[in-house]
């Protein structure tokens, strides 16, 4: 059967294939066959660029032998690469480019805006003044470090919540609220680099920028952990946010518990976004980018979790790949090309929505 349904962020209607599937044990669901191809393609990019940056650097390994490698068929020397050196950055890279599309998915979802993003509405601030907060005046270590962040970006999320509040959460608001925080954030920002010392400003700056170098198994671990609980978590509101996203009254009307889906749809995206600031610094406009991109590619309303995770570990490898290979020997923060493209994205939609009548 067909459906026609209204993407948000796009002034036209779609007409998409949905077909129906039964389970022997009685259960129906709905498979929409182009959002099936858009994550099998999805999948297949972001295994193909993993491969690739995992063969890229000083040592350069082929992608074939890079399968090899990690089938235990590599040499001494490849092995060394590929599973110490290499493979935890890049399996890094994957879970926080996976936990910003989700993040930046359930924000737009929920304030049903394009621009509802982590980055626009204070929450990689929030956790970004966590960081620093024990950089510059605790002179914490990497963990202490992480764990401010983490710290950061919930004080954050309680306080534009609670800002936000008026007998409910409209997202417009939330929005509005988060911008006005997010400003707020960045002049804390800046006078926390302004107080501290040389060292702690350099170093201060450099995690403000995002990277994933230096990214080691014992980054990977405890973020692996975290994405297992709040990945799931996440996925579950996947349905209740598809209803939200056609208001409060009809999500009522359909049995969604609204406030309760809301709290705890975005609970789940702040900690994702919380840990992955806390793993690699604020990689800024993916959250951004990824689910606008997924949404498009899938044009499936709702959040589209599953196509926005890999949408987001997909380009977070493809910047890291350009970042460290695209410019000679001068390797920049992958943070930073995320930082140019993001923003020329973020130019063009506002132009599209500009042009729908939407700002």
């Amino acid at each position: 059967m067909s459906a026609t349904a209204e993407k948000p962020g796009t002034p036209r209607t779609t007409t998409r294939t949905v077909k129906a599937v039964r389970t022997p044990g009685g259960l129906s669901f709905r498979v929409e066959p182009r959002a099936v191809v858009v994550l099998a393609g999805l999948l297949v990019a972001t295994l193909a660029a993993a491969v690739v940056l995992v063969g890229s650097g000083d040592y350069p390994i082929a992608p074939g032998d890079v399968v090899r490698t990690l089938f235990g068929q590599g040499t001494t020397a490849q092995e060394f690469v590929v599973n110490d050196l290499r493979l935890p950055r890049v399996l890094t890279g994957l879970l926080v480019g996976a936990c910003l599309g989700i993040g930046g998915s359930v924000f737009q979802s929920v304030s049903r805006n394009p621009l509802g993003s982590p980055d626009m509405i204070g929450f990689g601030q929030g956790a970004a003044v966590g960081a620093l907060a024990v950089i510059v005046l605790f002179h914490g270590g990497a963990s202490a470090v992480a764990a401010g962040a983490v710290v950061g970006g919930l004080v954050t999320g309680v306080l534009v919540y609670t800002l936000a509040w008026k007998r409910g959460v409209h997202g417009y608001r939330l929005v509005l609220v988060g911008i006005g925080t997010a400003a707020i954030l960045t002049a804390v920002i800046n006078y926390l680099i302004t107080k501290a010392r040389l060292f702690e400003a350099t170093r201060a700056v450099m995690w403000l920028t995002g990277s994933l170098d230096g990214l080691d198994w014992d980054a990977f671990w405890p973020l692996l952990v975290v994405c297992a609980v709040l990945v799931p978590t996440a996925l579950v509101f996947a349905r209740p946010l598809r209803m939200l996203e056609m208001g409060d009254d009809a999500a009522y009307a359909l049995g969604v518990r609204v406030e309760r889906t809301r709290l705890a749809s975005l609970a789940a995206a702040v900690l994702l976004v919380s840990v992955a600031t806390a793993a690699a610094g604020p990689i800024t406009f993916l959250a951004l980018s990824a689910p606008q991109l997924a949404r498009r590619l899938t044009r499936s309303p709702g959040p589209n979790l599953g196509a926005s995770a890999l949408m987001g570990a997909a380009l977070l490898l493809v910047a890291d790949w350009v970042a460290t290979n695209a410019f000679g020997d001068r390797q920049l923060p992958v943070g930073v090309v995320t930082s140019v493209v993001g923003g020329c994205y973020l130019l063009w939609l506002l132009v599209m929505e500009r042009r729908a009548g939407r700002v």
